[in-house]
């Protein structure tokens, strides 16, 4: 058996949620909004780590191609219209987000 250089533990919430403790999140580094990957072995027990980011090519290929373009053709860049603004509001109405916000029970 392997010595373990920390042990902690969190608690579960109702939602099934938990607060990764401070010792844990600075010795991987981790910043909010960043992904946990768990990995579960035969024996049941669990690793948790930094998931590592993973890039899209396909949105990377796009967004280096729109760079190129508008470098290459600035002239066709266009400012987007009152008209194009109005349009987008009128889509999205007053629709307010607070990405902070918890879950509410039936998103569980």
């Amino acid at each position: 058996m392997t010595k373990s250089l920390l042990i902690t533990e969190s608690t579960l919430t109702d939602r099934y949620q938990t607060t990764v403790p401070d010792v844990v999140r600075k010795a991987l580094r981790l910043n909010k909004r960043e992904k946990i990957r768990y990995t579960i072995q035969p024996d049941g027990n669990v690793l948790l780590s930094r998931a590592e980011e993973k890039s899209d090519p396909v949105l990377g290929s796009f967004l280096t191609f729109l760079a190129n373009d508008i470098q290459s053709n600035p002239q066709h860049l266009q400012a987007a219209t009152p008209e194009l603004a109005h349009r987008i509001q009128h889509l999205v109405g007053e629709m307010d987000i607070d990405l902070e916000a918890p879950l509410d029970d039936e998103d569980d």
